[in-house]
């Protein structure tokens, strides 16, 4: 028997999303509070994520405990994300940008690693303070009862194949009427085409409505995660349009993490990076005009009339509901 055969109503898919993702979160526990590898902290925050999206998309479904739904599961997410956020930064330095750049400036950048260590160390306590305290034990264990004995809403009992593209479109719909579409397009055009602009100017550009831009990947975000837990009842266009919105996070994604790295590297030696790490300034630039590029690729798609119909007719028709025709 299929999982989709076992699995047959809303409140079922939501318990069976609910458990995976508690389950990743418990498996890769341990290993995170021994801190030995950076890549079971990144897996046990990316099992945070998902849960938080299964809640979120099975809401309607679910009565979970108050102690073990989303914004408890979002304040655990938080408290790793501080420590995973410096795993990356200094991970992008090291493997990125310090083998590229002058004795001087990687001099500089030491004293930077040094910082970053201090940082870690202390963020690292929290996340060590956080699994071991009260919240985080009450969460797992109002999760497990839960699971062993779930409570669901009446809607819970419908089909989830009623309902597949009523939980799927209301969140595209926040994404394709997102401002961060626009950025950069020229709106006089019939088609919202955009600009072509020079590394000056995506600077600029970036410097004024890079907020804007980041928020367009969080939305991204909640997009693909919804997406992705029916994925088994979609078929290639369905997993090609999932692509398309992973490379919107992750393009976005980069532009983002180039403003941060700056940010803190400004504030920890204490003056611009033009004058302090100017190699490396010039080399963030760079990095930012050149995903810039990628993003105006995926941008030209999604301002497309055709692209947008396209992709809703995919999220409405499922190969459940075509074979069921």
């Amino acid at each position: 028997m299929t999982q989709q055969e076992t699995a047959t109503t809303f409140g079922d898919w939501g318990k069976r999303a609910i458990a995976k993702h508690f389950r990743k979160i418990v498996k890769h526990e341990s290993a995170v509070l021994e801190d030995q590898d950076p890549e079971e902290l990144h897996q046990m925050r990316v099992g945070i994520r998902r849960l938080r999206s299964a809640m979120s998309g099975f809401a309607l479904a679910l009565n979970l405990p108050k102690k073990a739904g989303e914004k408890a599961v979002g304040k655990v997410g938080k408290s790793l994300g501080n420590l995973r956020d410096l795993d990356v930064l200094q991970l992008t330095l090291v493997t990125d940008y310090f083998p590229n750049l002058p004795t001087s400036e990687q001099k500089e950048l030491k004293q930077v690693f040094k910082h970053l260590k201090k940082e870690r160390k202390e963020a690292f306590k929290e996340v060590k303070s956080t699994l071991e305290g009260k919240h985080y034990q009450q969460l797992k264990k109002d999760l497990k009862d839960w699971l062993e004995k779930p409570d669901y809403s009446n809607i819970a009992a419908i089909n989830i194949k009623l309902v597949l593209p009523d939980l799927l479109l209301p969140q595209v719909s926040h994404l394709l009427l997102h401002p961060g579409w626009l950025v950069g397009s020229n709106l006089e055009t019939e088609t919202n085409q955009s600009q072509e602009l020079n590394l000056e100017q995506v600077e600029q550009l970036l410097e004024e409505q890079g907020e804007t831009l980041h928020s367009l990947r969080k939305e991204a975000k909640k997009t693909r995660y919804n997406m992705a837990l029916f994925t088994e009842f979609y078929g290639e266009q369905f997993q090609n349009y999932l692509e398309k919105i992973k490379n919107i996070q992750e393009i976005l994604g980069t532009i983002q993490d180039c403003f941060i790295l700056r940010l803190f590297l400004e504030q920890t030696v204490g003056e611009e990076l033009d004058k302090s790490i100017p190699h490396l300034a010039t080399q963030l630039q760079q990095k930012r005009y050149q995903k810039w590029q990628e993003w105006q690729s995926l941008q030209r798609q999604f301002l497309e009339l055709s692209t947008r119909q396209d992709f809703q007719k995919t999220l409405i028709y499922s190969e459940v509901s075509e074979l069921n025709n």
